[in-house]
């Protein structure tokens, strides 16, 4: 069964955090932090929507600047998510740069961020054609754990403890389409952008009942089949359950946290998760509110984690990677872990 999407760390494990989401059939991504992303090509770069920030340490947040330098220019909305204060650091970055040329831009790009608190959220737009220069007022609703709905998927945020209030996210898949390509092919039809009208017909839960087109084209040349939404999904589509995608990154191995954390990424069919320092320095890693390895795993054993990937190590065991696994997989025997 191909998932809907496929989540992967842009760098290695000693490198800056930042996990990149495409959708098949879709040219679309999601990003989970902003690291060093000289890695993404500028065309996955121009599939983001939508990008949550765990915290602006510079190693998390670094690469704003490469998504901003690829945007503009661009008749595009990117919408960024981040903690407390996100808003006054979007601005700080937005304002060290000269603007007065964006006149000249034939097409105008906004980015929305929103500021994300435990109980409310706080969101203003800066827009390219007015030097991003934001003089509305800042616009507040309420938080309750969901930061972006859509018909197949929904992305969740909590909040931790890493000295300073840091995101944890979920993105967690309603269901999954998983399409039969034998089907296609008896039936003559092709994949096409038809199948993304029909995967949201099947969310938004339209009647079996009603007119299904689907619709290509052979030489230039307009085909189209008219079915019965249930008939098509019968000989085509099989339903199973979505994945969840879980992300945790620099946070103190706290009794709170370990809680927060077991909840949020309870049976994650993928849970990424940190693991700066290795269990006999943890004292160090309390101290820089980081995770070990056997911290990490045993977070991940105690959530159910179907899948775990360890990442974010400290330099310091830059020839000694291999003892992070051999202390997760003592934490965690028969867990499937692995590194980015």
């Amino acid at each position: 069964m191909r998932p809907s999407f496929h989540p992967r760390l842009i760098n290695g494990p000693f490198e800056d955090p930042a996990l990149f989401i495409p959708f098949f059939f879709e040219k679309r991504a999601l990003l989970f932090d902003m690291g060093d992303l000289h890695r993404l090509a500028p065309k996955d770069i121009l599939k983001l929507t939508h990008a949550f920030v765990t915290h602006t340490h510079m190693d998390h947040f670094a690469g704003f600047d490469t998504i901003l330098r690829t945007f503009l220019g661009r008749q595009k909305t990117l919408h960024v998510f981040g903690p407390p204060n996100f808003l006054q650091n979007i601005e700080g970055k937005l304002a060290s740069y000269t603007w007065n040329l964006v006149e000249n831009y034939r097409h105008g790009f906004s980015l929305k961020a929103t500021e994300v608190h435990p109980t409310f959220t706080m969101s203003k737009v800066y827009d390219c054609k007015d030097g991003f220069r934001s003089n509305q007022a800042k616009e507040e609703a309420p938080f309750n754990g969901i930061l972006l709905t859509e018909p197949s998927f929904s992305v969740h945020a909590t909040h931790l403890d890493h000295k300073i209030p840091c995101l944890g996210f979920n993105l967690k898949e309603r269901f999954h389409v998983n399409i039969m390509k034998d089907s296609l092919k008896r039936l003559k039809i092709p994949v096409g952008q038809w199948l993304r009208r029909f995967k949201g017909a099947l969310y938004e839960e339209h009647d079996p009942e009603e007119d299904f087109q689907v619709a290509w084209k052979v030489a230039g040349e307009e085909r189209q089949l008219t079915f019965r939404l249930g008939d098509l999904t019968n000989q085509i589509a099989r339903i199973s359950p979505g994945q969840k995608i879980t992300y945790i990154v620099d946070v103190l191995f706290s009794p709170e946290n370990a809680e927060r954390i077991i909840g949020f990424a309870s049976n994650a069919d993928h849970l990424f998760i940190e693991a700066a320092f290795l269990d006999t320095e943890a004292e160090i890693a309390r101290n820089k509110y980081h995770l070990t390895a056997k911290q990490a795993a045993t977070l991940a054993r105690k959530a159910g984690a179907k899948q775990y990937t360890l990442f974010h190590f400290s330099p310091r065991y830059a020839y000694t990677a291999h003892l992070f696994q051999e202390e997760a997989d003592r934490a965690f025997p028969g867990g499937i872990s692995g590194f980015p």
